[in-house]
């Protein structure tokens, strides 16, 4: 197995690289105004760094969100075109349970409690998600879902993830975690297709719980009888 994660659903993207045994490389390039020119190019250099060649590839896993509409449209579409020019199996993976996966690995959270995720939304909202530890992997047990950062129900649990540094009145204090480490979104995918449990896969659509913010103009209105 060759796995290439990548996840376009936070600040950045980020690009993995999991052989079903250890994570060969993995790395952060660009911001929230660049995925559509770092990406392809941040793929690469991990292809390189870890002396794979594209060819190799058996799957790619795609973080399906919930995120900005433009973000996941860059990170969606590249996937289904890579599996497709390179035959590799394509599977979805929802970004908040890579974070959770990332803060039980890091100790941010309790190995065995509950916690909650919570990222940037806009419109001063948040995306957030709450989960139990269990066995090492994160079992999600609400959510995804998008509400005001007051409207979180918190109940004294530990919050990662960008939105609680956004909103700490609300959900802080912030811990360590801010975006997706594609490593553990690649850890989440071969976790589940081994059958070794965790959150499990997703089919490889946006996980959008509003409307872009762009919207198709209607109709024009007559300006004369």
């Amino acid at each position: 197995m060759l796995l290439l994660a990548l996840d376009t659903a936070t600040d950045g993207v980020a690009v993995a690289l999991h052989d079903g045994t250890r994570v060969l490389d993995a790395r952060r390039a660009g911001d929230a105004r660049h995925h559509n020119e770092v990406l392809v190019p941040t793929i690469a250099e991990a292809l390189d760094a870890a002396g794979r060649e594209r060819g190799e590839v058996t799957d790619v896993a795609v973080g399906v969100g919930p995120g900005p509409f433009t973000g996941l449209r860059v990170g969606l579409v590249t996937a289904r075109t890579l599996a497709l020019a390179w035959g590799a199996a394509l599977h979805g993976v929802c970004s908040l349970d890579a974070l959770a996966a990332q803060a039980l690995a890091q100790g941010a959270v309790p190995a065995e409690g509950e916690f909650l995720v919570a990222t940037d939304a806009r419109r001063r909202e948040v995306h957030t998600a709450r989960y139990r530890g269990g066995g090492g992997r994160p079992v999600r047990l609400a959510g995804p879902d998008v509400v005001a950062p007051s409207a979180v129900q918190r109940d004294g649990l530990t919050v990662v993830g960008r939105g609680a540094a956004l909103y700490p009145d609300a959900l802080g204090p912030a811990g360590p975690l801010a975006d997706v480490d594609a490593g553990f979104l690649a850890q989440v995918a071969v976790d589940a297709l081994a059958g070794r449990g965790g959150p499990g896969l997703l089919p490889a659509e946006p996980l959008y719980l509003r409307r872009p913010d762009a919207t198709e103009p209607g109709a024009r209105k007559r300006v004369t009888a």
